[in-house]
């Protein structure tokens, strides 16, 4: 069975297959990695492990061409961007390196009453199992895999089909870099296996970044098997226009927000929620800016927009945006793709009560919204069932953090975008899923927090 295959977007060749694990072979792997955590993650230090990672974060940095070469053939993102994809996932390994001590350094706890004294030490759980997506194939797995192997857990790392070349880049980068072979260990495996591996004893528990049907999937069987989990779904954030003292410099904003990694992003703006009076101007200048877009082989200088990763995903965005217009939207401009590759869309008058309102469209289509003030503004951004992220742009300070407050979201961003940070949490709330990946939340979802009370 060949269901990992590299299938390059752009020219639809295919281009290498991967088999699928056999049982035999996973069931061998879930025993080393449990072994690998009785050992290694007992006998080394925070201060082994946290060398191990900085030689991760090293390992990326020289090996950032390669890197990026592989994701651009596996889900078409331009260049530049993949780059910029690698360097961030060695910042990332770079941070838990830096801060592990810290992280992982006992809390006191003042007591109420009695003699004595108590804290808080912080150890591993046991054998992890990662499910990561395409569209972020190196930092979506250092957000996991960075604070845990850390701590001291070791990894199952079942990414997504269309990227077995990039996970096997992975697994060698950690290899490389000394961690014991079964700390950190790629696995092909079919969705059905899942299932038997979050349902086995040695395992503790699961992280998964993915669509909402695949989350609920998971949350079931780890529910039934009393498995610890975080989830990092979909996301349709709002970017809320209030006002603004440089109107080309927010619709620049705006389209970044929209368009990175192809429209393709769980967190990326997709709803623009414009004041009134700014409306008719944000319209025209985002379409003619969008429209100015340079879409082409994502290999080639640039390049602002490449194709959407599979044929699928192309499929799956074309019906959306059709089934938007049958329902009442009015088409600005796009709509229509050449092969995998989709243009900049901008929809506009999308009705309440359509699908489209509702859903997450994964590509480069933008929804703009006319809303006659803030209460509005705060109330259709939380008219939907995603709480990932959030824009705010405003030149009102009070206003910025008002609005900020009354969002229901894991992360608002106010007067920028594109402000990740190693540092700071991922997240959200409500069908976006639940738990926190990158700071100092993301080292505290995967640990024990042993309580010690010394009299």
């Amino acid at each position: 069975m060949n269901a990992y295959a590299v299938i390059n977007p752009a020219t639809g060749e295919t281009v290498k297959t991967y088999p699928t694990i056999c049982d035999a072979d996973l069931d061998a792997a879930i025993g080393a990695a449990d072994a690998a955590h009785r050992d290694w993650s007992r006998t080394s230090t925070v201060a082994e492990r946290a060398a191990l990672i900085r030689r991760v974060s090293e390992l990326f940095a020289e090996r950032r061409q390669e890197l990026s070469e592989i994701i651009v053939r596996e889900m078409g993102k331009p260049m530049d961007q993949a780059l910029g994809e690698v360097d961030f996932s060695a910042d990332i390994y770079a941070y838990y390196a830096n801060n592990a001590e810290a992280l992982l350094r006992d809390e006191p706890v003042a007591l109420l009453a009695g003699e004595g004294s108590a804290l808080i030490r912080r150890s591993s759980l046991g054998v992890l199992l990662g499910i990561m997506p395409w569209n972020f194939p190196y930092y979506q797995v250092a957000r996991f895999a960075g604070p845990n192997l850390v701590i001291g857990n070791t990894i199952l790392l079942k990414h997504a089909e269309q990227c077995p070349e990039s996970a096997e880049a992975i697994e060698a980068i950690f290899h490389d870099a000394g961690f014991p072979a079964d700390a950190y260990t790629n696995i092909y495996a079919s969705h059905e296996q899942i299932s038997t591996i979050i349902a086995d004893k040695r395992l503790q528990g699961v992280s998964l970044t993915g669509s909402e049907r695949a989350g609920a999937a998971v949350a079931e069987v780890a529910g039934r098997n009393l498995k610890k989990i975080v989830l990092e779904l979909g996301g349709s954030d709002p970017f809320i226009l209030l006002s603004t003292d440089d109107l080309d410099a927010t619709v620049k904003a705006a389209l970044t927000a929209r368009l990175d990694n192809n429209g393709q992003a769980c967190n990326a703006a997709k709803r623009f929620i414009i004041a009134d009076d700014l409306y008719d101007q944000f319209v025209e200048k985002f379409t003619a800016a969008i429209s100015a877009v340079k879409m082409g082989d994502p290999t080639a200088e640039g390049i602002d927009l490449g194709p959407l990763s599979s044929a699928k995903a192309t499929e799956t965005l074309t019906k959306q945006v059709a089934r938007a217009v049958e329902q009442g939207a009015t088409l600005v401009i796009g709509g229509t793709a050449d092969g995998n590759f989709y243009p900049g869309t901008v929809l506009t008058e999308v009705e309440a009560g359509s699908d489209a309102f509702h859903e997450e469209f994964f590509g480069p289509v933008a929804q703009i919204f006319r809303v006659p003030d803030e209460a509005a503004a705060i109330a259709l951004a939380n008219n939907t069932p995603f709480g990932l992220g959030s824009y705010v742009f405003t030149t009102d300070p009070e206003q910025a953090l008002r609005v900020a407050d009354g969002i229901e979201a894991g992360m608002v961003f106010v007067n920028l975008v594109g402000a990740d940070g190693a540092e700071l949490p991922f997240g959200g709330v409500k069908r976006s899923g639940s738990g926190r990946e990158l700071g100092r939340f993301g080292a505290d979802e995967f640990v024990n927090k042993k309580m010690i009370r010394i009299g």
